[in-house]
């Protein structure tokens, strides 16, 4: 079960590196806040159908108010408010800033399982996180930093994801991933639709163009590919570990920001190799080649 929630986790990491890039692309084409609605409540919308149309809705029956209340803060502190502030930042920087700060979640993490959810952090893990921080820290340029609102933004939005994510664990525990996954959604993309009915920006719904709907499809399904196989993994792993696998997506971003932007240099090259020692740091050569195995067995 491990191993196929290792699986997850990595597809969730290939996805989030192509996602940062495409999502910077797709945000300055509308309002940011009216593109976040769209693009998430079509997830949200995916994965109702997914409930009802499975015949799971039986499962929310059983649902105690406790753990309606854990569903509905994930909604709120992980499928809302991190959302507008993230997606807002994103239009006041780079994406290659922007994947740098999201992607030092894992420490917040890192931090908030030990206190609240009791993982143990091993000396393993502290020396995969310090190369993973490292590998980040050499994927910016320092004279292209600069400290703005943007982001600002995109750093509170990636706290209140790693609270979120410490919460989803623990909710995880009693309830189905994809539960989870529709609470986060669903009522994420409520409180997403009252924050523009409150400021006064439903009426850009109405404009968005046949280019802009194609991005927010397109990002939308992207989202669903992320949440669902991020919490589906989280179901079996530790979150301290499933962040940690999650940081391979910041090569893919830079690669893919070569590709469309500009040459790799050596250090971007640098940056990939530690991240991907940091991850053998964390979980050993053998279980890695076990890993790599299966990968390619069910890709096969």
């Amino acid at each position: 079960m491990k191993n196929k929630g290792y699986f997850l986790v990595l597809t969730t990491a290939l996805i989030s590196g192509f996602s940062i890039l495409m999502n910077k692309f797709a945000v300055n084409l509308a309002n940011p806040y009216v593109f976040t609605f769209l693009k998430n409540s079509l997830a949200a919308l995916s994965m109702t159908a997914i409930i009802f149309g499975a015949w799971n809705f039986s499962s929310l029956r059983s649902i105690t108010k406790k753990q309606w209340r854990l569903l509905l803060s994930i909604g709120l502190i992980g499928g809302s408010i991190p959302f507008l502030l993230f997606f807002k930042g994103l239009t006041m920087t780079t994406a290659a800033e922007a994947s740098f700060i999201q992607k030092t979640m894992f420490v917040w993490i890192f931090i908030l399982a030990a206190i609240c959810l009791k993982e143990k952090i091993t000396r393993n893990y502290l020396l995969a996180g310090i190369t993973l921080m490292l590998a980040n820290v050499l994927l910016l340029n320092f004279s292209d930093i600069h400290l703005s609102w943007g982001t600002f933004l995109i750093f509170i939005a990636t706290l209140f994801w790693a609270i979120e994510n410490v919460i989803s664990k623990y909710a995880l525990a009693e309830l189905p991933a994809k539960t989870v996954v529709w609470a986060r959604m669903f009522f994420g993309s409520i409180f997403i639709l009252f924050f523009l009915a409150f400021t006064h920006q439903l009426e850009p719904i109405a404009k968005i163009n046949s280019s802009q709907f194609a991005w927010i499809i397109f990002t939308g399904f992207l989202l669903l590919g992320y949440v669902s196989t991020w919490y589906s993994g989280l179901k079996q792993i530790k979150v301290s570990e499933a962040a940690i696998i999650l940081m391979l997506g910041s090569p893919i971003t830079t690669m893919l920001v070569t590709i469309f932007n500009k040459p790799a240099t050596l250090k971007e090259y640098f940056s990939g190799f530690l991240i991907i020692l940091g991850v053998i740091l964390a979980f050993g050569f053998r279980r890695i080649n076990l890993f790599i195995r299966i990968y390619v067995k069910v890709r096969n």
